[in-house]
């Protein structure tokens, strides 16, 4: 097996990057924000593209654009923290999506106890990490760091983009059927 080989298309994609985007609308994304601690205090982007990649080790990924503003203010720090946000998040996921700013003003936060990296208050979920690698990925860039410590809150619903807009998921109506897959 070949490893960090890019794979190059036969030929040129026969479809429009809006229709690319239109179609990749319809996978719905939890929405997260990316946290560091920097000398100049807390910076944080929204990001809709969180995965899980590896269980040993405890790595995670996430794809900041290549035009961001505030990933080269985070690279430096070597860590940071991905928050998990809650369905009651939207407004502040808006505020994170934003290009500059004080993103901060407002936020309640603490630093996570093992990198400092901000922990949103009431995140439903956050994952503290240190920078594993970094990859091309086309316009944006693929982003692996190590877990070095987790935790989620015991309630809450978390925070969607589907279809152009954020939604939220229906209350489960009873615990899972395992006989049905479900």
């Amino acid at each position: 097996m070949v490893v960090d080989t890019p794979i190059r298309p036969a030929r040129i994609n026969p479809f429009t990057t809006e229709r690319f985007r239109h179609v990749m609308g319809h996978v719905p994304t939890g929405v997260t924000v990316v946290t560091a601690m920097t000398r100049q205090g807390p910076v944080g982007l929204t990001v809709g593209s969180f995965v899980s990649a590896s269980l040993d080790p405890p790595l995670v990924g996430f794809l900041p654009a290549r035009t961001s503003s505030t990933w080269p203010l985070m690279v430096p720090v070597g860590t940071f923290c991905v928050n998990v946000l809650g369905e009651e998040h939207e407004q502040l996921c808006r505020g994170f999506a934003r290009s500059g700013g004080r993103k901060f003003d407002g936020v309640d936060w603490r630093p996570a106890a093992e990198t400092g990296s901000p922990v949103i208050d009431g995140a439903l979920a956050w994952f503290d990490c240190v920078f594993e690698r970094c990859h091309p990925a086309g316009d944006h860039l693929f982003v692996l760091g190590r877990v070095r410590n987790l935790d989620v809150r015991a309630q809450g619903r978390p925070l969607v983009f589907c279809h152009g807009r954020y939604q939220q998921l229906a209350a489960p109506d009873a615990a899972p059927d395992p006989s049905t897959g479900g």
